[in-house]
């Protein structure tokens, strides 16, 4: 393995760890799905302001680009949204991770498509492993169901915007990249917070308890809330991201994702340690976590095994 490509894989172990302990802070965090990620998005981007050379990585992206960045910033702001959404509707980090896990699955589906190559049998086969522990993930009941459809709508924009971020990150500077999808997703959300009341009344989210109007309510919650949402705004979105780009020049997306499965199993026992989630799960959701675990140790394997029977 080249030194290149050994960096690439720390970084995004890395960040991957960083990713599954957003899903504790979103649970802290006492602000409704919509608001987190508001305030997430612009600590993001102002963090970015204080990195050396970005602004001059800005100059070295064309005006194309620029639109491609931003319109993958909208679906980041989505796939955040569907993510602390699931949290909340079903009060359950370990839930929510699993199901983000079903993102490589729509990987191998859309990555082929966008980079003209075939349907690798490695990455089918891994998906339908996938799609096997998901279902015995959700044996843990009714009740859970509506996150686990918010928890897979989230895998979905996940597994597009790191599709389209492989396909235009080329050499561009990946702080500044982040930072003009972080500042785009906050100005599309920022939309959609002021037309939230209407959405409101069409019944298409649940109403948080602390919405009073569509903006005095993104400020809101404990104290407390402002040291969670820095953590998660500098390090586990600023940093971790910016790894995961910088990775994503060496890696396909679909190892990248492949790799995130990871962070279920982070966030799983992050959350049996601080929220004792083990009491409320049963057996057969931890065998489908094991099994997505397990999707993540086949990955090079896998890979290994069909590219040495297509060289015979």
């Amino acid at each position: 393995m080249s030194k290149p490509l050994q960096t690439a894989y720390i970084k995004l172990h890395i960040a991957v760890f960083l990713f599954g302990f957003t899903a504790i802070l979103g649970k802290l965090i006492t602000l409704d799905q919509f608001a987190l990620v508001w305030n997430r998005l612009w600590i993001s981007f102002a963090g970015l302001l204080f990195v050396p050379r970005i602004f001059s990585g800005f100059k070295q992206i064309p005006k194309s680009k620029l639109y491609i960045y931003a319109s993958i910033g909208f679906l980041i702001a989505l796939h955040w949204i569907t993510f602390y959404g699931s949290i909340k509707l079903g009060n359950n980090v370990s839930v929510t991770l699993a199901c983000l896990a079903t993102s490589p699955l729509f990987t191998s589906l859309i990555e082929p498509f966008f980079f003209k190559k075939k349907l690798l049998a490695s990455e089918i086969i891994l998906g339908i492993i996938t799609i096997f522990g998901v279902y015995l993930i959700t044996g843990v009941g009714n009740y859970y169901y509506p996150a686990i459809i918010s928890g897979i709508i989230s895998a979905a924009m996940a597994s597009l915007f790191t599709v389209f971020n492989k396909k235009n990150l080329e050499e561009y500077n990946a702080f500044s990249v982040s930072f003009i999808e972080f500042f785009f997703g906050w100005i599309f959300l920022s939309l959609v917070i002021w037309a939230y009341p209407t959405v409101i009344n069409n019944g298409l989210f649940p109403q948080p308890s602390n919405l009073e109007n569509s903006w005095n309510f993104i400020f809101a919650g404990v104290h407390s809330d402002w040291f969670y949402l820095i953590v998660l705004g500098l390090l586990c979105t600023c940093l971790a991201f910016v790894f995961n780009l910088q990775s994503l020049k060496f890696i396909s997306a679909f190892t990248s994702n492949l790799s995130v499965n990871l962070e279920p199993v982070y966030g799983i026992i992050m959350g049996v340690i601080f929220f004792r989630e083990n009491q409320n799960l049963n057996f057969t959701f931890y065998l489908g976590a094991s099994i997505i675990l397990a999707c993540v140790l086949l990955n090079p394997v896998l890979k290994k095994f069909f590219n040495y029977k297509n060289s015979e």
